[in-house]
């Protein structure tokens, strides 16, 4: 029995309307900067970077140049902007071309210059430029145990910040004494624009202490020469950015609430549980499917028909190797089976990027009969819990949710439908 066609076009809808609050055009128009004296420079990096540059260069009434990088498949054409495109989530020879190219764009400037940052989620990834004494393989190898710790993105960013030359700050402070002002879509909980891609061009108090008490509270394996390598990025009391300015135009918490605007208007009431939500995929699964069964069972802690929202970022700790599939859909894989045998219930997890992990679909669909569907597909659904294989349960049974590149990135996006 297929998931409700109807209930899954609803869920769409409110996807839809979460992307479009982050859509690149509206959120720069109401955060532009008045005309500098001299050159306007645009850096930028993360998925979604390309799409903002594109919609600076409509909107900015005056030449520009600059240079930014977005993942393989998401760029898109700029007049006077350069687009360069690089891999993530593990960093490659074009990051560290990319990295340069922005290093090289905020060079030789003076106080009468004006810096667009255009930042958004992955841009950690897509900027890899190793300290003194890292090699880009450290680079690689940091990043992999990182990924593969199932620590939390701001812990992730505080001890990257550290082994790089362009994050925590650091390119912002190359810009001095040229005026930097960030516009950030930030995919962080929490929307500290400091976290966003490692904030390359704003400054964060933590530094090389904090980030060593990071590596040993979360168990990090690092080789020694990675770990003495760190150093310590800039504060954010120091000169350099004390003229530059930082937005967030675009979060987690604007899409949501569009998202339950959008479901309003199908004639069902929207409830946010929050939209910083972190923590073990499988566990954030569980948890939803039990808040969305008490709902289902006994109209507490809400009455349906309602639907249950929530985003930030789930974090998978690698136990098993050879599975496909990202966090959203393992965090939907353990819902499902949380809601296994419920009627009148759908859910839809999904990136909002339009990519989860490597492959190619955003998210995935499920109900109460998704479990079942899919041992009669052949997959166990524990099984491929167990070995991150949830790409591999929902494909069987044609429940992949793949809309491609949203052109933002707003992280999580969580939606059950409870009927």
């Amino acid at each position: 029995m297929a998931i409700n066609e109807d209930d899954k076009a609803i869920l769409i809808r409110g996807f839809e309307a979460a992307v479009a609050a982050a859509d690149a055009e509206r959120t720069l128009a109401a955060h532009l900067p008045l005309m500098p004296k001299g050159r306007t420079i645009v850096v930028g990096a993360g998925k979604g970077a390309a799409q903002l540059a594109a919609a600076f260069e409509k909107l900015w009434d005056g030449p520009v140049s600059g240079v930014v990088v977005t993942r393989y498949g998401y760029a898109t054409a700029c007049d006077q902007i350069d687009v360069l495109e690089a891999a993530h989530p593990v960093p490659d020879e074009a990051g560290l071309v990319a990295s340069e190219a922005l290093m090289e764009a905020v060079s030789d400037l003076t106080p009468d210059d004006l810096v667009i940052a255009l930042i958004c989620g992955g841009g950690s990834a897509l900027l890899p430029a190793p300290v003194a004494g890292l090699n880009f393989e450290d680079e690689q190898e940091l990043n992999a145990a990182l990924l593969a710790s199932g620590a939390p993105i701001g812990v992730m960013n505080a001890i990257r910040k550290c082994a790089s030359r362009i994050k925590g700050g650091r390119l912002a402070a190359m810009a001095h004494p040229a005026r930097v002002v960030s516009l950030i879509v930030s995919d962080v909980p929490g929307d500290d624009p400091a976290q966003v891609a490692s904030g390359p061009t704003v400054p964060d108090p933590k530094g090389v202490e904090d980030a060593h008490r990071l590596i040993d509270a979360y168990g990090i394996t690092l080789s020694p020469h990675i770990r003495s390598a760190l150093t310590e990025p800039p504060a954010p009391a120091d000169l350099v950015f004390a003229k530059n300015e930082t937005h967030v135009i675009a979060s987690a918490r604007l899409s949501l609430e569009a998202a339950a605007r959008s479901f309003e208007t199908d004639g069902v009431s929207a409830i946010i549980l929050s939209d910083a939500i972190e923590g073990e995929a499988r566990d954030i699964g569980s948890m939803h499917a039990a808040i969305a069964r008490e709902c289902h069972a006994n109209g507490r802690p809400f009455r349906a028909p309602v639907v249950l929202l929530s985003g930030g970022e789930t974090t998978v700790t690698l136990k098993a190797a050879g599975g496909r599939g990202g966090r959203n859909s393992e965090c939907l894989l353990s819902a499902a089976l949380g809601i296994e045998g419920l009627g009148d219930v759908t859910a839809l997890f999904a990136d909002t990027d339009g990519i989860d992990g490597s492959e190619a679909n955003a998210g995935a669909f499920a109900d109460g009969t998704t479990a079942v569907r899919m041992r009669a597909a052949g997959f166990d659904p524990l099984t491929s819990l167990s070995g991150h294989d949830a790409w591999g349960a929902f494909d069987a049974v044609g429940d992949l949710f793949s809309p491609g590149p949203t052109g933002t990135n707003v992280n999580d996006f969580r939606a059950f439908l409870i009927r």
